[in-house]
């Protein structure tokens, strides 16, 4: 497994890109302005993106894994790679992303917790209606986690 940074023709990666924000205009207002990365064995697995959003905080603007390989640790394994490499650079790890079974479990489980709510966030941005596990997105939930968890007695 290989993680790298892109710097340039990052558009290469839209169609996984567009697997975690499926509007191209509203990755297109975080894409060229934010680090990315990419998980690859052989190719491209997974990506992400993030930005500093200044005061201390690193946001996940996007990440994405192919169909075939999820549920295999790489979206994990990317959030660690971040997590390792902005400690000491930030001290907020932050994500945005709908109220859904499939995504708020994933984030809980790699550290983060509920922050806060931008309602109707969906509704407004985007010029199509969000649709997981069979519910309408509505709603953003922001998500974070410290870059250093604090350990249990």
């Amino acid at each position: 497994m290989d993680i790298f940074e892109v710097r340039s023709q990052k558009k290469q990666y839209l169609p996984l890109l567009l697997l975690a924000d499926e509007q191209e205009s509203m990755i297109d207002r975080y894409l060229d302005r934010g680090t990315m990365f990419v998980l690859a064995e052989g190719q491209a697995i997974a990506v992400c993106v993030v930005i500093d959003e200044g005061e201390g905080v690193l946001e996940l603007k996007n990440i994405a894994v192919a169909p075939g390989c999820q549920r295999m640790g790489y979206g994990r394994a990317l959030v660690d790679f971040l997590v390792t490499r902005y400690a000491g650079s930030f001290q907020t790890l932050r994500v945005g992303t709908g109220d859904s079974p499939l995504t708020i479990p994933f984030y809980e489980s790699c550290g983060f917790r509920r922050a806060y709510v931008v309602k109707n966030f969906f509704l407004d941005h985007y010029d199509h209606p969000i649709w997981e596990c069979g519910r309408r997105l509505r709603d953003m939930v922001y998500l974070e986690r410290p870059f250093v968890l604090e350990v249990a007695p």
